[in-house]
């Protein structure tokens, strides 16, 4: 699963064969196969504990960070500087696996949602009336900065991002 999520990551889904993953994990064909069906049902079950790790530590941060909504801004400019940062798994999967249909894209989709839930939970606590429409439109930053810091190689769209956040949520106090 780890020499999965490295290696779609970094070089993309399709790019990656079973051989390769083969060989970089060190896991035999036949074991492979043992646990996954096809190269499809690895990627479904490496997104869906890759979309669990990045909800959870997204939520750590955030009340790292004492828990409002624009916190997520912080904790996403702080991941657009790692050295790694290829941006964000999901929307790469989406982009790649572009069929609504295919089980890859509905679990990334999903991660979408559940990231659109989190921040709809955090407007509520901050009492924000029109919370979820509130949730859509932080989380259309959100994308708009991951795909922007890709481009841009920096935490300034995250940044930019969050002035955008604050006065959104400053005209709907």
């Amino acid at each position: 699963m780890e020499a999965a999520e490295q290696l779609f990551y970094t070089e993309g889904i399709r790019a990656v064969g079973v051989e390769r993953l083969v060989a970089v994990s060190g896991v035999g064909r036949a074991s492979f196969y043992r646990h996954f069906g096809s190269k499809d049902d690895l990627v479904v079950t490496m997104l869906r504990g890759y979309a669990d790790a990045v909800l959870e530590g997204l939520k750590a941060e955030v009340a790292n960070r004492g828990g409002g909504p624009l916190a997520v801004f912080d904790a996403f400019a702080e991941r657009f500087e790692a050295p790694d940062f290829r941006g964000c798994a999901s929307i790469n999967t989406m982009v790649e696996m572009a069929d609504p249909d295919s089980a890859a894209h509905r679990v990334a989709a999903e991660h979408k949602e559940e990231v659109t839930d989190f921040l709809d939970g955090l407007l509520v606590e901050a009492g924000y009336r029109d919370h979820r429409q509130l949730a859509e439109q932080l989380m259309l930053l959100i994308d708009g900065a991951n795909v922007t810091a890709l481009r841009e190689r920096t935490a300034e769209p995250a940044k930019r991002a969050k002035a955008i956040a604050r006065s959104l949520l400053d005209a709907a106090a």
